[in-house]
């Protein structure tokens, strides 16, 4: 082992350098970032890594997942909760395509992570090798950035490169593929973070002419209306769109990742917009005369139908990423910037105002949503259990403060839509990508980033057995996050999907499920099953009192529909309540 005092105590720059292998090199680049978990799988071609990671075992705790695909997902939900880079490792070949998914998600939903793969010996590339597969060329579409090492020279210098791109600007993954003789060469190192890259300019400059357009437009609104995403809290800019909103009397809606950004019982926060968003702010989308979209992207699940979407208003995009702009909406004002400063900006050019008429219109049309869907999800008068008063029980419990961890598909859409979100970063799920099987091991990752807080993930059926054996990795980390099971013995997105429009030939969407309480069991997580309405409190109750890991299987009604709902290629205005 070499003296490593130089590397483990300089900030930025070494001193000086000292004769290291290539994979000595990439702890020390590690260690330099700051980064104390990872989340991986070894094999043949990492192996070297791996070996030097064992004699660092004090310095970084490498987390030992159950699948590669878990892994990324696990440093997924480090990086959401923490707001720092996620790193994920895997060897060659299957081990690194089995990343592909996790990356996918991460890029999609701005998430900085830094996956490194092993690569066979550089003389074998291209040659079909033993678990050789063309990962930069498989990543290429699904990353910020990514590049091959065939040197061990060029690590540092890559790996510094890799964590400044991952968390600069809009945030997302990159991959770093290093072969196994770039692993075994000696060279001497030294690491300089990276501060800069040519070409690349991560943050614009915000622009204070189309700032001051933008005041000028809040200003002259009757009828304005906010759409924050989670460009909001990449940029903690919470504290300034809170003040924005207040000061200038903006109902303000929200995307499924922008949620938590603003606490969900603040007066101003009139619900999340979407496909399965709330009655109001879709509505009254195609009804304001400025929309202020702040840090999201416009995504078709947001805008449904883009020709008849807000076309009446003026439109005003806070964005940090130029290639946003226009790309889906046409916007009349475009604020290029980081949404901290961008908001800071606009604040003192604001007038003071209210809009109380505009407001109780959002308020009119909660109270028809609450009638029509909210009262028979949160309290039901039908016997079988519904997934909104387990999240209700669970919003008792936590009194809002838990980092609620979804998966996808039905049991997403009712936890984004009814769990209390008191602090930002509380909300994390797969939004872009849509993944399956996310939960179980964000959650993971979650719970490791922030220990005090309590995590629990909120999991389907399907989803749930999509990475059911990351169990095994809550187990021997000894994780104290909490699962639910929302058990409908149905894909029940699908399922919807196929009552509604496709005559109800439910083709392929019904589960014949395991005993998922034995399987919890045999992991040996503390395990409960709730099938009647009133062991919910108590069951619930159980869970968040636990000091340790907690598995939940609710059995709900197998044909329950979530509401409301806009339809495939309709207009927001058309949102339908049954």
């Amino acid at each position: 082992m070499k003296d490593t005092q130089t590397i483990e105590k300089q900030q930025g720059k070494t001193q000086e350098t000292m004769r290291v292998t290539g994979s000595e090199a990439i702890i020390h680049c590690l260690l330099a970032e700051g980064v104390d978990t990872l989340y991986g799988y070894p094999g043949g071609a990492i192996m070297p890594v791996y070996d030097e990671l064992y004699k660092f075992q004090h310095k970084i705790h490498h987390v030992l997942t159950r699948h590669e695909q878990g892994a990324a997902h696990a440093a997924q939900g480090y990086a959401r909760i923490s707001g720092k880079v996620g790193v994920a490792m895997a060897t060659s070949g299957p081990g690194a395509t089995n990343l592909i998914t996790g990356i996918a998600d991460a890029q999609i939903d701005s998430t900085p992570l830094v996956c490194i793969t092993g690569q066979v010996f550089s003389h074998l590339l291209g040659s079909d090798a033993f678990q050789e597969t063309d990962i930069v060329g498989i990543s290429t579409p699904v990353t910020k950035w990514n590049c091959q090492v065939t040197k061990a020279s060029q690590i540092p210098e890559a790996l510094a490169k890799a964590f400044y791109i991952a968390k600069s600007g809009r945030p997302g993954p990159v991959l770093v593929d290093v072969t196994k003789d770039a692993q075994l060469e000696e060279f001497d190192f030294e690491y300089e973070k990276c501060t800069k890259v040519r070409s690349y300019n991560p943050v614009p400059e915000t622009d204070t002419t189309g700032v001051k357009a933008a005041a000028e437009l809040i200003n002259a609104a009757k009828k304005p209306m906010i759409v924050w995403g989670q460009g909001v809290i990449l940029g903690k800019a919470e504290e300034e769109l809170k003040a924005v909103i207040e000061k200038a009397g903006i109902p303000s809606a929200w995307t499924i990742l922008g949620a938590s950004a603003i606490p969900t019982s603040h007066p101003l926060n009139i619900g999340m917009v979407g496909m399965h968003g709330n009655y109001a702010p879709n509505k009254l989308t195609n009804e304001c005369d400025v929309l202020i979209a702040i840090g999201m992207r416009f995504d078709d699940r947001v805008t449904g139908n883009l020709k008849t979407y807000a076309k009446q208003a003026k439109v005003i995009h806070f964005e940090i990423d130029p290639a946003e702009i226009d790309k889906n909406v046409k916007t009349d004002v475009a604020v290029l910037g980081n949404s901290k400063d961008s908001l800071a900006q606009l604040l003192p050019l604001l007038n003071e105002a209210t809009h109380e008429s505009w407001l109780q219109e959002f308020k009119d049309l909660y109270a028809i949503e609450f009638e029509k869907v909210i009262k028979e999800d949160l309290t039901p008068s039908k016997e079988g259990l519904t997934m909104g008063e387990v999240i209700k029980q669970i919003n008792i419990e936590t009194k809002g403060n838990a980092a609620i961890v979804s998966d996808v598909g039905q049991h997403q859409m009712i936890a984004c839509r009814y769990a209390d979100f008191n602090i930002t970063k509380s909300n994390i799920t797969s939004g872009g990508l849509g993944t399956m099987g996310f939960a179980l091991p964000a959650a993971i990752g979650a719970k490791m980033a922030a220990p005090d807080r309590e995590v629990v993930a909120i999991i389907g059926d399907g989803g749930f057995q999509m990475n059911i054996q990351e169990l095994g990795t809550i187990f021997q980390q000894e994780i104290a996050v909490k699962i639910v099971v929302l058990n409908n013995e149905f894909l029940g997105m699908v399922r919807q999907w196929q009552q509604l429009f496709f005559d109800k030939r439910y083709a392929s969407t019904e589960m014949t499920n395991p005993n998922f309480i034995a399987i919890a069991e045999g992991y040996y997580i503390k395990a409960r099953k709730v099938v009647k309405r009133e062991e919910l409190e108590d069951a619930v109750k159980e869970m968040i009192a636990s000091k340790e890991s907690y598995f939940l299987e609710v059995c709900v009604e197998k044909e329950g529909n979530v509401f409301p709902m806009i339809p495939t290629g309709a207009s927001v205005s058309d949102v339908r309540l049954s």
